[in-house]
């Protein structure tokens, strides 16, 4: 029987996710709770696990693709149980059979789409795409009533708009389109679709070339669809002669050639363009490097989110000050191998926290949140620290709770291994959450001051520069010594400027006599 799997809400609040990879492919068998899917969230990449033992069915949503909480994303064979009723049936049509096979020539073809399709546009069971669907719901399209042109009678975006654009005509008499066709030297690719206006038959052969091919489902290995993606080759366009369950099937090698030759071609193009003269004698200059263009979603779209709320929001106020920290290098020096003998690899950032705390004792507004709803400033009585990461995915804020409880060392030791999660993507959400101030280091990468945007609800974040080698008076002398730049930026609505000063001294007065933490 056929087990369908809807995508979990595998975190709070979850309306949609990514598909990042999939672990498993057409055929494969799965045991239950093995991880078959990676998926993005806003905070995170988590594994999805199969919930059956079985074998993989079809896989029904692209690497890569959003797809909403809910929506169907692998359908498994489970020996001996009953079929799941399919989430999205018109009324009363529990009692329609399941739809049959798509019916196969002797040669291997696909019969015609109107035969194929005639389920789903009785109301039967639906086979469609998650994009489909959701372009189907945009463009108030009934995807019951519509007949599917792809494989097995599947609904295509092609068919959702056809019958958008046609109405009732558009889904009386669908356009005929064989998903698979076979050429004479048995390589298979896409026919197209030709009106009546063009005078040819609408089921006449493409040609077996590099752009004829455009089928609207191709099979491949998870590790196929990431390099035909670096390639920028979609894989409906490249031609192949493999097939699986009638399916056709692309392999690494053919992903390879085809983006050659695409390469291949568009230099050629390129030659020609820059070789070439205008009617006029001019030469015409070849087009410059093209744009990339990087979709904005998952995590980079959530950080987006979450500054522009905080940055039009809370007034920010940014307060700069420079602290020498030669002590402190030192103090830091003489502790470092010391601590790699435990096992923990100690860096300025366990000092500056420990630092930061004392201030916050001393100066409570700096820990305080503002309650909008309730027009509350909220003081808080817990020292969680947030460390500002950068990922590949973006910036991430993991939280150190109880700073002010723990040893230099178990601070040390906890925000390795948060920093460590957050880069390799296995931080947990509640581990980005409850802090109550943060820090952020740019001057890991050079820089001296900034003006951080305030990790909301938070009401302030220090940002700390790089230590470097400047000039100070000394007992009346000139003198290096190392010095690190402070950049303290505050919601203006709960913190005062001057409290803002006075917090910074505070925190400088403990990172240029570090011995004054033993006190803490």
């Amino acid at each position: 029987m056929v087990r369908e799997f809807k995508l979990p809400d595998v975190g709070e609040g979850l309306t949609e996710a990514e598909i990042v990879s999939w672990l498993v492919e057409v055929g494969d068998t799965v045991r239950e709770d093995q991880p078959v899917a990676e998926v993005e969230t806003d905070k995170a990449v988590v594994e999805v696990p199969a919930p059956v033992n079985g074998t993989v069915r079809e896989i029904l949503a692209e690497e890569g693709e959003m797809v909403p909480v809910g929506e169907v994303i692998i359908t498994f064979d489970v020996e001996g149980e009953p079929v799941e009723e399919p989430a999205e049936t018109d009324a009363g049509a529990a009692d329609e059979p399941e739809p049959a096979v798509t019916p196969v020539d002797e040669d291997g073809s696909e019969a015609p789409a109107e035969t194929a399709a005639e389920p789903s546009a009785k109301g039967g069971r639906v086979f469609a795409a998650p994009s489909a669907r959701r372009l189907a719901r945009e463009l108030d399209v009934d995807i019951a009533s519509v007949a599917g042109s792809g494989p097995g009678g599947r609904v295509t975006e092609s068919d959702v708009r056809a019958a958008a654009e046609g109405g009732t005509e558009a889904e009386a008499e669908p356009e005929t389109e064989t998903s698979e066709a076979t050429s004479t030297d048995g390589v298979q690719s896409a026919t197209r679709r030709v009106s009546d206006d063009d005078g040819a038959e609408a089921t006449e052969p493409a040609s077996t070339s590099a752009e004829a091919a455009d089928r609207d489902r191709t099979l491949a290995a998870p590790a196929t669809r990431k390099l035909a993606e670096e390639k920028g080759v979609d894989l409906d366009s490249v031609p192949t002669e493999e097939t699986r369950d009638g399916e056709a099937f692309v392999t690494p090698e053919a992903v390879e050639a085809y983006a050659e030759a695409q390469q291949a071609a568009q230099q050629a193009d390129a030659e020609a363009v820059s070789a070439g003269a205008a009617g006029d004698g001019q030469t015409v200059a070849a087009p410059s490097g093209e744009d990339e263009r990087i979709p904005y979603k998952g995590i980079r779209r959530t950080i987006g989110k979450q500054m522009e709320r905080s940055k039009f929001t809370a007034p920010h106020v940014t307060h700069h000050d420079e602290v020498d920290v030669t002590r402190l290098v030192e103090t830091r020096g003489n502790l470092k191998e010391e601590a790699e003998q435990r096992g923990t690899k100690l860096s300025y950032m366990p000092f500056v926290m420990k630092a930061v705390v004392a201030g916050l004792k001393q100066h409570p507004m700096l820990n305080a949140q503002l309650d909008e709803d309730n027009e509350e400033i909220v003081v808080r009585g817990d020292y969680n620290i947030g460390v500002a990461t950068a990922t590949e995915a973006g910036l991430m804020v993991p939280v150190v709770k109880n700073v002010d409880r723990k040893g230099m060392l178990d601070i040390a030791e906890e925000m390795n291994d948060l920093v460590g999660k957050a880069r390799d993507r296995s931080i947990a959400r509640e581990e980005m959450q409850g802090g109550t101030f943060s820090i952020t280091n740019f001057g890991a990468i050079g820089g001296e001051y900034a003006t951080p945007i305030i990790n909301y609800p938070e009401s302030a974040i220090l940002g700390l520069g790089a230590i470097k080698d400047k000039p100070r008076v000394i007992d009346g002398e000139v003198v290096p010594r190392k010095v690190m730049t402070l950049s303290l930026s505050i919601d203006h609505r709960v913190i005062d400027g001057a409290e803002a000063a006075q917090f910074v001294n505070t925190v400088k007065e403990y990172l240029e006599t570090p011995e004054l933490l033993l006190l803490e």
